[in-house]
C-alpha cells in the first residue's frame, strides 16, 4: 500500500465526506507544480480551482504571510489594521469603481454571496433574478441562487423569491424582471457549468434591465475575478459596472478570503452598522496575502500575460485537430476543453496518471484554470500530451452514457 493510499484510508475515518474520497494526497508544491506524499510530480492544471492565482510556495506571497504572522495574525472587529484598509482602497480602484463605493470582506465566495444576498434585501424588494446553470455556494443562502437540483433538493425549501432563467437569455431576463426584484446575479462566466461565457450583450442588457427596474445588478466574479480572464475583473471587458460583486478564490493565492465590493454611495449605504458582520473576515493575514497578489499580478504584468496565455491555449488546442476535441470556450486562464463525447472523467484520470492536474466539469468538458504564473513552456507539456492521452481513453458506443 502507498503512503498515499494509506492517508486516504485515514480520511475516509476522520472527514464528513460531502467531497467522497479524494484522488490524490498533495505534499508541497513549487510555481505551477504539486508533488503528492509518494513523491509523483504534477502540473497543476486546476490551481485549486482558480485559487492558487501565483501558483504555489510564491516568494512574494510566502514573505507577506510569514511577515504578517509574526506581526499581528488577528484582530477583533473593535479595531482594524492598515492591511484591510489599504486593499479594500485598492479593490474599489481597480474596480474603477466611484467615490462612496465600499468593501465587505468574508472568509470565503459563500460568504460573500450570503452578503449580497442581504445587501439585496435592504432594498425592500424580496426577488431575485440568477440563471440556470449557476453556482454561487453551498450555504444556505447562496444554494437558494444556485441552480443544480442535485445540490438543492436535500435542503429544500430554500430561501423563497429566487426565479431562475437560461443564461445568456435577454428576453427571459427580462420577462423575470418586475418591480418586486431586489437584484440580478449572474456569473460573467459560469465556470461550473462547463465554463460558459456570458456574450457581452447579455451583460450588457443585464445592466440595462437591472437600472430600467431598480433592481441591482450583482456579479459574481469569485471564480473570474482578480485577473484570471486577463482583466482585473470580467465585468469591465464588457464595458459596464455592476451595483455590487463578490470575489474570493484568487484574491488570497491560497489564504481563505471573500469580499463584496459595492459600487457608489447608495448602493453601499444599504449595509449600516450591525446588518451584518464577520470574526475573521479581513483579517491582518488575510489582507496581506490580498496585497502580495494584487501587488505581484500588477508588478509582473500577469493580466496581459493571462490573456497572451488563454490565446496561446486556445490556439494550440485546437490546432491539434484531434477528433475528440470539438474546441475550446473560456477567456484568459478560465478555459475548457470541450470534447465530442462524454469521457471528462476517464480523460482527467489518464491525465493524473501521467502527470497533469485537470478537472472534469462536464461530462464532456474537462476545465483548465491554471496559476497565473504558468508558462507557455508548461502548458504546451500537457498540450503536447492531449492526443496521447485522448487516443489511449475508450470510447462509448452511441446511445452509451
Amino acid at each position: 500500500m502507498t503512503r498515499g493510499q494509506e492517508w486516504l484510508d485515514r480520511y475516509d475515518h476522520a472527514l464528513i465526506r460531502v467531497f467522497g474520497t479524494p484522488s490524490l494526497v498533495l505534499d508541497h508544491g513549487e510555481g505551477a507544480w504539486v508533488w503528492d506524499v509518494d513523491g509523483q510530480r504534477y502540473l497543476d492544471l486546476v490551481g485549486g480551482i482558480a485559487v492558487n492565482a501565483l501558483g504555489h510556495n510564491h516568494p512574494a506571497l510566502v514573505s507577506a504571510v510569514s511577515k504578517q504572522v509574526a506581526t499581528l495574525v488577528h484582530i477583533s472587529k473593535f479595531f482594524t489594521s492598515t492591511a484591510q484598509i489599504t486593499l479594500a482602497e485598492r479593490l474599489v480602484q481597480y474596480a474603477g469603481a466611484p467615490d462612496g463605493s465600499g468593501v465587505f470582506f468574508a472568509n470565503s465566495g459563500a460568504e460573500a454571496i450570503e452578503a449580497a444576498i442581504k445587501l439585496a434585501r435592504r432594498t425592500g424588494r424580496p426577488g431575485l433574478v440568477a440563471a440556470e446553470g449557476a453556482f454561487h455556494g453551498r450555504t444556505t443562502g447562496a444554494l437558494a441562487l444556485t441552480h443544480k437540483a442535485a445540490y438543492r433538493e436535500p435542503f429544500a425549501p430554500l430561501l423563497p423569491g429566487v426565479t431562475h432563467v437560461p443564461y445568456g437569455d435577454i428576453a427571459a431576463l427580462t420577462a423575470a424582471v418586475g418591480p418586486d426584484t431586489g437584484a440580478i446575479i449572474l456569473e460573467p462566466i459560469q465556470g461550473e457549468a462547463g465554463v460558459m461565457p456570458a456574450d457581452s450583450g447579455y451583460l450588457r442588457a443585464a445592466r440595462e434591465i437591472a437600472t430600467a427596474s431598480g433592481a441591482l445588478l450583482i456579479l459574481d466574479e469569485i471564480q473570474t475575478g482578480i485577473g484570471r480572464t486577463g482583466s482585473w475583473f470580467a465585468f469591465q471587458e464588457a464595458g459596464i459596472q455592476p451595483d455590487a460583486m463578490t470575489l474570493a478564490k484568487g484574491l488570497g493565492g491560497g489564504v481563505p478570503i471573500g469580499a463584496l465590493v459595492t459600487f457608489g454611495p447608495t448602493t453601499t449605504g444599504l449595509l449600516t452598522a450591525g446588518q451584518h458582520g464577520s470574526t475573521f473576515g479581513g483579517n491582518p493575514l488575510a489582507a496581506a496575502a490580498g496585497l502580495a497578489v494584487l501587488d505581484t499580478i500588477e508588478g509582473a504584468g500577469l493580466l496581459a500575460r493571462a490573456g497572451e496565455l488563454g490565446d496561446h491555449l486556445a490556439q494550440r488546442i485546437t490546432a491539434l485537430g484531434h477528433p475528440l476535441i470539438s474546441g475550446t470556450r473560456g477567456r484568459g486562464l478560465l478555459q475548457a476543453v470541450m470534447l465530442a463525447a462524454p469521457v471528462a472523467a476517464q480523460l482527467a484520470e489518464v491525465a493524473r496518471a501521467h502527470g497533469f492536474l485537470i478537472n472534469p466539469v462536464a461530462p464532456d468538458a474537462v476545465r483548465l484554470a491554471p496559476p497565473l504564473i504558468i508558462t507557455a513552456d508548461e502548458l504546451d507539456l500537457f498540450i503536447d500530451a492531449l492526443p496521447e492521452l485522448l487516443d489511449s481513453l475508450p470510447i462509448p458506443a452511441k446511445g452509451d452514457s
